[in-house]
């Protein structure tokens, strides 16, 4: 979750971009009615968001290989198939067990 910003936390940051792109934020931010600084604002806010959740999904499946090599424990694709019928056919069911 952000945190929000306070005028203490916030820093001016410089970057170095071409001038077409430079042309095209611009562009893009009179068309929104909007200030470039925005635009760019809101699109790292964005990108930064997107990639933390990434990372997250990252660690989460290096978690479950390590699980999965330590146990050896997993539900084949056949049960995971079956019960995700289930599931599309509007039933409540508990998902397979896992078994070695």
């Amino acid at each position: 979750m952000p945190m929000p910003m306070t005028a203490a936390a916030i820093r001016p940051v410089s970057i170095k971009i071409d001038d077409d792109t430079k042309a095209r934020v611009k562009r893009l931010a009179v068309a929104r009615q909007r200030t470039a600084h925005w635009l760019m604002h809101e699109a790292i806010t964005q990108y930064v968001e997107r990639e933390e959740k990434r990372e997250a999904f990252r660690q989460d499946t290096l978690k479950a290989w390590q699980e999965y090599r330590t146990t050896g424990l997993h539900v084949s694709a056949d049960e995971a198939d079956a019960w995700l019928a289930q599931l599309e056919q509007g039933k409540d069911i508990e998902p397979p067990e896992c078994h070695v």
